[in-house]
């Protein structure tokens, strides 16, 4: 994807859009209409946006998704009408790969001093996921343990973090590799295990002293879920928030009465229909980054112009932390 130059006119606009689905090569830089200004909406001059696992589906073969499309639903930048520094959040999930982004004026929250834009677009999509998830799905209480798939994540790494605030005794984390359990035990996991499906069981119990655990938050699917369901105590349950493994599960009536266990799914969407308690969520995320009392994991940053290597690394799995795109001149340029 080649980097544009600055925008001819006023009415227009750069942008990374996909006027076909497939893979990271349809990404591609074009000039748009620039956003208008709508009666509730906050229009921002774009410096970063937030790349997330949903983009790449988005991009690949989400068929509900209307052709030609912006993606991103997160951006970091300056409000227009006084300058100040911001994050935002899409509801849509659509239009943030551009220089100009329109967000609901609810959801334009002033980043605190000291505070990176890389840093307050981790605490958008992922730590709103985190929280909800924890708070709202799962309803966790003080006391109980915890086991958190995909871990060093950028949800995984937040919802660590979260679980401890609301009380958990015991956070035992789920990652693939030796690098990505190091940094769940920076963040304060008790213990981090492989992720292989054969003998976890055994492990989750082990980790938990021999016991079953209370809450499972699970986003991979597959053959994890089958084992992890086999580690809950009576009354546990599992919230099911993702796919990354592109498997799908059945479970059965029989399996859930006999064991007293439940499974939850969960979509963020939905609650970010109350954006008053939104807003105040992500200005608590924020806030506790600027106190140094929430450490959020800074993922790789790519030029905007080079979209699609930050789609690369995502589908491969390979990032750790918050991956974003800097959209400044450079940026555009690709330079």
């Amino acid at each position: 994807m080649s980097g544009l130059v600055a925008a001819p006119s006023d009415a227009l606009m750069r942008a990374v859009v996909i006027r076909a689905f497939g893979g990271p090569e349809v990404l591609r830089a074009e000039y748009v209409p620039r956003p208008a200004t709508a009666p509730g909406s906050t229009l921002i001059r774009v410096a970063r946006a937030g790349v997330n696992y949903f983009d790449t589906e988005r991009r690949a073969s989400w068929r509900a998704s209307e052709l030609p499309v912006i993606l991103g639903g997160e951006v970091a930048g300056r409000r227009l009408s006084d300058g100040q520094r911001v994050v935002g959040l899409i509801e849509a999930g659509t239009g943030g790969y551009a220089e100009y982004a329109a967000v609901p004026s609810e959801f334009a929250v002033p980043i605190p001093d000291g505070v990176s834009d890389r840093a307050a677009l981790a605490v958008l999509v992922q730590g709103l996921t985190a929280w909800y998830l924890l708070v709202k799905a799962a309803r966790v209480e003080a006391g109980e343990s915890v086991v958190i798939t995909a871990a060093a994540g950028g949800v995984g790494s937040l919802a660590i973090q979260v679980a401890k605030w609301l009380g958990a005794t015991r956070v035992i984390a789920i990652a693939s590799t030796e690098a990505k359990r190091r940094s769940a035990l920076e963040l304060g996991a008790d213990v981090a295990l492989d992720s292989a499906p054969a003998g976890l069981t055994e492990r989750v119990r082990l980790a938990n002293g021999g016991a079953g655990v209370d809450l499972v938050l699970e986003s991979v699917a597959g053959p994890i879920v089958d084992a992890l369901l086999d580690t809950l105590v009576t009354g546990g349950r599992l919230v099911a928030y993702g796919q990354a493994s592109g498997s799908s599960n059945t479970v059965s009536v029989d399996r859930l009465m006999g064991a007293s266990i439940g499974v939850l799914g969960f979509w963020l969407t939905p609650y970010l229909a109350d954006r008053a308690a939104t807003r105040r969520v992500i200005e608590t995320l924020l806030a506790a980054v600027a106190e140094g009392r929430l450490r959020v994991r800074e993922g790789p940053s790519f030029l905007i112009a080079h979209a699609r290597h930050a789609h690369e690394l995502i589908g491969a799995g390979a990032s750790v932390g918050k991956v974003t795109l800097a959209a400044d001149e450079a940026g555009w340029a690709g330079r």
